[in-house]
């Protein structure tokens, strides 16, 4: 008795498991339906933050209305380009030993170490310089959230902790301007600490913190989370192995395109995608790309509260005469492109057969 209900679970857990062909292919009771997010409150972002985050309200502090003015404020052609150059200088530093993958303010030196507060589409990141050497560390907070004043008023390294002043803000759209994101805050005068053993803290030693992998869903405990052999920090797609067959090609084809410029070497820059597709997993990219799954309940907490993927590619639809032509979609944050998909000789033929510019 017992073996038979042994195996009718093992019948019904495999029954429950998806192929690849379902995750990959659009069904017939499939639809796309769009729910606008409401912006969290400042008691949500609160009640969301992570542990090692400290939040204390300030008495006397710089607003984040203040900020953003003298930020945004334009003082004619050549004032800013001065002002460009000066920042250019200030922070050349970290642009030269980070390829120029992050905007950079707050920058102290503590010591013979180099600080400063980093940004890149993934969110906030301190950036470091020892020793000629640089080290990135991620905060897992997110622009959607945060906003760290560009004028500190303290160091921002303080007794073995990072403090930043700033606010709670929430995402305003920009009517007119797709893809246009502003800000408001909703909770002014805030300081922001971390202790740098919690941020710094990479239990692999893979080049990547601990903070950052558990963000994502890499494996903080193992250099290597996908088992191929290649180092998290220098696998350009280190969730999944990489395979080769004609719908990974096809999913690649469709990758968001950056020419000739070489991002292999862009460890701190990804591409993340919200898919379950395999196929789409099983790519062999040009630059780092990360996967979130399509199920809110699976993805990582800090990808379920911030819009951290700026291009998407959806299913493939089958065509019911032809098995050798697809229909397929892709998308960012300003259009979305339809194409027809026919494999041809071993070969894709793309042809764009409609586009949609919000």
């Amino acid at each position: 008795m017992k073996y038979l209900m042994f195996l009718l679970f093992i019948l019904l857990f495999v029954s429950c498991l998806k192929t690849p062909q379902e995750n990959c292919f659009i069904g017939k009771e499939e639809e796309n339906i769009y729910l606008e997010e409401k912006p969290f409150t400042a008691k949500q972002i609160l009640e969301s933050k992570p542990n090692y985050l400290e939040v204390i309200s300030l008495k006397d502090y710089r607003t984040f209305r203040q900020d953003s003015i003298e930020r945004n404020y334009f003082q004619g052609e050549e004032l800013e380009e001065i002002k460009w150059e000066k920042k250019k200088e200030e922070f050349k530093d970290f642009k030269e030993k980070f390829d120029d993958q992050f905007s950079c303010s707050g920058k102290q030196r503590v010591g013979n170490i180099q600080y400063c507060l980093g940004g890149n589409n993934l969110g906030y990141w301190l950036l470091k310089i020892e020793n000629n050497k640089p080290s990135a560390y991620f905060l897992g907070l997110s622009f959607s959230h945060y906003y760290f004043n560009e004028i500190q008023t303290k160091p921002i390294i303080n007794d073995g902790f990072l403090e930043l002043e700033g606010s709670l803000v929430k995402i305003v759209k920009v009517a007119g301007l797709p893809g246009y994101d502003d800000y408001s805050a909703i909770a002014d005068g805030k300081l922001f600490k971390i202790k740098l053993e919690d941020l710094m803290r990479d239990s692999d030693n893979d080049g990547y913190n601990d903070i950052f992998e558990n963000s994502f869903g890499l494996n903080p405990n193992m250099k290597d989370s996908d088992g191929d052999g290649i180092n998290d920090f220098k696998d350009l797609n280190p969730m999944f192995k990489s395979e080769k067959n004609k719908f990974t090609q096809l999913y690649e084809m469709l990758l968001p395109d950056y020419g000739d410029e070489n991002m292999r070497d862009r460890s701190y820059f990804f591409e993340v995608f919200i898919s379950d597709c395999d196929y789409f997993h099983e790519i062999n990219p040009k630059y780092h790309v990360l996967f979130v799954p399509d199920d809110l309940k699976s993805q990582p907490s800090y990808v379920k509260i911030t819009d951290v993927s700026r291009h998407g590619i959806d299913k493939i639809k089958r065509n019911k005469n032809n098995p050798d032509i697809f229909y397929i979609n892709s998308w960012d944050s300003s259009s979305s492109s339809d194409y027809s998909a026919e494999y041809k000789k071993g070969k894709w033929v793309l042809t764009m057969v409609g586009q949609t510019v919000s």
